[in-house]
């Protein structure tokens, strides 16, 4: 018991300082989570240089028209966002019928892909009505 309880008060600062990596304002979230306010193609450029420097999971929740909507048969690849600046693909299950130019919003685990390239893995995206 002891043990266990030395490892919480041990972990909370860790905890702590990652949480305050967030911009409450901003579309990241700490593990799993919607954002209050996402990100959109004309602020991800700006977001994507300020994302939090950490190791854990963080999602990223934006919203925008799709630009390309690809299936595998095992997976959905989904794109928002022009070319000449940044995209966002969200990785996930299903197309559900979504098609380029509908507008959706996503939800997932943030990687930076390249400069002007982001990858949400696992990733949701919902219809923007």
């Amino acid at each position: 018991m002891r043990l266990a309880a030395a490892a919480s008060v041990a972990l909370a600062p860790a905890i702590a300082c990652a949480e305050q990596l967030i911009d409450p304002a901003g579309p990241f979230r700490m593990g799993e989570g919607y954002a209050d306010v996402p990100a959109s193609c004309e602020t991800v450029k700006h977001w994507v240089d300020h994302a939090p420097d950490t190791l854990d999971r963080v999602t990223m929740t934006i919203t925008g028209k799709l630009v390309a909507a690809e299936w595998d048969g095992t997976l959905a690849y989904l794109i928002m966002c022009d070319e000449a600046g940044v995209q966002v693909m969200c990785v996930t299950y299903s197309k559900e019928n979504r098609n380029v130019g509908d507008t959706v919003l996503f939800a997932g685990g943030y990687n930076r892909a390249g400069e002007n390239r982001i990858m949400l893995d696992p990733c949701l995206a919902d219809p923007v009505e």
